[in-house]
């Protein structure tokens, strides 16, 4: 990480930093503003007066001295505040201190008198790491400054959650936004195991041989047309006292999508590195989930391949055999994410987990539904549902529950098959879930993240620059400890 949180007892005004950052509600100073203003000789009132400074959410103002320098950042009204701007507000407070090449910062709680030291130090923490994130692998000349925030009168265990939060979402963006030559699924198993060594999981790796053996044919399917070979995943975290049963996680893990023979145009394309984030944010958690130790077994399943052209590629007409029997008729190679999702959601099934929860970057039907920073939820388990998105909104991810409607089944019903992997362009998102609950027999929770996990540019992505955003992580975390 190129940025550093910690925090201090004491006041934004007790603490010796050339910036000091400051909260305006309404036009007003905030209380800590009021005391540092009352150490200055009322130049920062007088300096807000003269520029009528009241501010949109997120605007700022600078009063620099010789010895310091005050950042006004408007948190817009006085009142109707929630955590999520708060949260909000790290990220812009991040970029504005890389903009004005701050090092060292001292910010104010913000809004801690409303939501208690603990809530709001953890949502301005988690957005000042999320805000800081930057991607600069492959520069010639990457930037390394280290910046330093702190919270005065924080409290110092949420900061440190957050950072750890903050680091899944960091591996998370980094798989995704590696290049797809060099993020290959044997790549991405590689990570997985250094990820396990590292933070004391199990992890179980199979390469063709053994997905064939257990009869993983629509993934096997898929996986065959490209010259890098696939990977099956698993990834266990157990915790020190045997608990009863266990949850499940399931990620898209498409390292590169061509569409395979219904070859995509370029410009669709372009981002295809990123139709892995589904398995990105599920390796991502299980890193926060191995750090965090709640007292419930989580097991974690990537179902890893490319989506190429060659002589051995899978091809339109096709007739696969499932891991759990059924047969599927293929009408689009290019919707092979739900063919190696078939796979891994059955025999993580197999598995008896209390609950499920699959994400992928599945259909551009959603994208136009919901648009760019919402994930539709679908799920035929109603209390499943409200648990994801609850967990969901206490992490400051957006999602939005779609219907399961059971009419749209006969559009999958195969003249040939059990199923077809499509049906009709309406209701496309719909369909997948339905056609991906064929595989699923436990509870069962599918996010389409097509649209959030990947930014184009950074209006897209609220809480760091464009890329990667690690959508999910947060929310899979936060359900599993609500579980725990």
């Amino acid at each position: 990480m190129v940025i550093r949180v910690k925090t201090t007892r004491r006041k934004v005004f007790e603490h010796e930093a050339p910036a000091r950052v400051v909260a305006v509600l309404g036009g007003q100073l905030s209380e800590e503003g009021r005391w540092l203003d009352s150490q200055m000789d009322g130049a920062l009132s007088k300096f807000l007066k003269k520029t009528r400074f009241s501010g949109e959410f997120g605007e700022h103002a600078i009063y620099a001295t010789d010895e310091v320098e005050v950042v006004f950042f408007s948190l817009g009204k006085r009142r109707g505040h929630t955590l999520e701007q708060v949260r909000a507000a790290g990220v812009r407070l991040a970029r504005l201190a890389a903009r004005l090449n701050s090092r060292d910062v001292v910010v104010e709680n913000f809004l801690a008198d409303r939501f208690g030291k603990k809530e709001a130090s953890y949502a301005l923490a988690e957005g000042l790491f999320l805000g800081a994130y930057s991607f600069d692998k492959y520069k010639s000349n990457p930037a390394r400054l280290r910046r330093n925030f702190v919270i005065a009168q924080g409290f110092g265990p949420a900061v440190d959650k957050a950072r750890l939060v903050s680091e899944g979402v960091y591996l998370a963006r980094d798989l995704v936004n590696e290049p797809p030559n060099v993020l290959t699924p044997v790549e991405l198993a590689r990570r997985a195991e250094a990820l396990a060594a590292e933070a004391g999981l199990e992890v179980n790796v199979f390469g063709p041989e053994k997905i064939q053996e257990l009869g993983m044919g629509a993934y096997w399917a898929v996986a065959k047309g490209s010259d890098n070979e696939p990977r099956f995943i698993e990834l266990v975290y157990k915790p020190e006292e045997a608990a009863a049963g266990h949850l499940a996680l399931v990620g898209k893990g498409l390292t590169f999508d061509t569409g395979g023979y219904s070859l995509k145009p370029t410009a669709s394309m372009t981002t295809m590195k990123g139709d892995m984030a589904g398995a990105a944010a599920v390796i991502g958690a299980m890193k926060v989930i191995a750090a965090l130790k709640p007292p419930v077994e989580v097991r974690a399943y990537v179902a890893a391949a490319e989506n190429m052209i060659s002589g051995h590629a899978y091809r339109v007409d096709d007739v696969l055999t499932a891991y759990n029997g059924k047969t599927i008729e293929v009408l689009n190679t290019d919707a092979e994410g739900r063919l190696t999702l078939a796979d891994a959601l059955a025999y993580a099934s197999e598995k008896k987990p209390a609950a499920l929860v699959e994400l992928s970057t599945l259909t551009g039907s959603c994208v136009v539904a919901l648009g760019r920073q919402i994930a539709g939820l679908f799920s035929e388990d109603e209390s499943l549902a409200r648990e994801l998105a609850r967990a969901a909104e206490e992490a400051g991810e957006k999602v939005w529950q779609m219907p399961m409607e059971p009419a749209y089944k006969r559009l999958l019903k195969s003249e040939v098959a059990d199923v077809k992997n499509v049906g009709s362009r309406e209701g496309g998102a719909i369909q997948a879930a339905l056609f991906l609950a064929e595989f699923a027999s436990a509870p069962f929770v599918h996010l389409d993240i097509a649209g959030p996990a990947f930014a184009g540019n950074a209006e897209d992505n609220p809480n760091g620059p464009a890329g990667g955003t690690g959508f999910g992580v947060r929310t899979l975390v936060r359900w599993v400890e609500r579980h725990a």
